[in-house]
């Protein structure tokens, strides 16, 4: 992840930005903007985008281009729902991308592996368990929170190593021996990190999740 601008074929950031761009401006139209009409959430988002931020920078890797570090699109999707969940990564990887972490020319390849797609994947799996399984607190933070999490973050790896390779930046071979096992690892982060935030969420600070729902959640039945 975070790959620098001369691994990327110009077709290839031509591509990928515009489908950014066009992402991007689909979900601030779309965004429940009301939902930060209280200044206490708006404290929150921000704040988020700023722990994400220092987050995004505590990174490890092999090769340019081959790095790992935590995302954060789960919680940030049960928090704000899609729309504002990618408006906040776009923030958080423009400022990465500032500091010097990531190149200008790959920010839209960047957003869709470490944005687009995890929250993609996060959101639509709340909306299937939401829709399919006991509204239960367990299932709520287990399956929506810890397991999507570590799935999540899964998933971004394997887009990235699936995209190096098309771009032939990198042997295939060499990317699913020496780069993808390490999500193994940080999926198992991601996913305790995310569980233990959602976790503690529920308990104390239920109206910071736009996903939950005390009346729902906290039943004993169905």
């Amino acid at each position: 992840m975070n790959l620098p601008d001369y691994l990327i074929p110009a077709s290839w950031q031509w591509i990928a930005n515009a489908l950014a761009l066009a992402l991007l401006a689909y979900a601030a139209i779309r965004a429940p903007w009301k939902h930060l009409s209280n200044p206490a959430l708006q404290h929150v988002f921000l704040g988020s985008i700023v722990g994400l931020m220092v987050i995004w920078s505590i990174k490890a890797g092999i090769r340019p281009g081959l790095t790992i570090h935590l995302l954060g699109a789960t919680a940030l999707g049960l928090m704000f729902r899609w729309q504002l969940a990618l408006l906040a990564l776009a923030v958080v990887l423009v400022s990465i991308t500032a500091f010097g972490m990531a190149g200008w020319q790959a920010l839209g390849i960047n957003f869709l592996i470490m944005g687009a797609i995890p929250v993609a994947f996060s959101y639509n799996l709340f909306r299937l368990v939401d829709s399919k399984l006991p509204n239960h607190l367990i299932i709520y933070i287990f399956v929506c929170g810890f397991l999507c999490a570590g799935l999540a973050i899964s998933l971004s790896g394997l887009s990235a190593v699936l995209a190096l390779s098309g771009m032939q930046a990198y042997p295939a071979d060499y990317l699913l021996s020496n780069y993808l096992p390490y999500f193994i690892l940080i999926a198992w982060s991601e996913a305790l990190l995310t569980g233990m935030a959602v976790t503690l969420m529920t308990a104390f600070r239920p109206h910071w999740l736009i996903t939950f729902s005390d009346k729902r959640y906290l039943k004993t039945g169905h």
